[in-house]
């Protein structure tokens, strides 16, 4: 005979939060209430993922600064170039 489960069984798993058996309906809680204690926790900061140092172009600040240097043999002349001479 094959066992079936239902929504209110008990899994093996165990509550992050409070170290009781998994209930289905709340997984990967055993409640409501330790679902709220993990929500609360998230919105309060109390979980972050560490930042670490980014690029120095983080902000993009920067974008730019190297094309307008010469690339493509632009001037940074707005004069020189095209358009006035022949």
């Amino acid at each position: 005979m094959v066992k079936s489960s239902t929504s209110k069984s008990k899994s093996k798993a165990k509550c992050p939060i409070c170290g009781q058996p998994t209930d289905m309906d709340f997984r990967p809680f055993c409640s409501r209430r330790c679902a709220d204690v993990d929500l609360a926790r998230w919105m309060n900061g109390v979980y972050a993922i560490p930042v670490t140092d980014a690029d120095a172009d983080e902000d993009g600040d920067d974008i730019g600064a190297e094309f307008s240097a010469g690339a493509g043999g632009r001037s940074s002349d707005p004069g020189a170039g095209s358009g006035g001479e022949r």
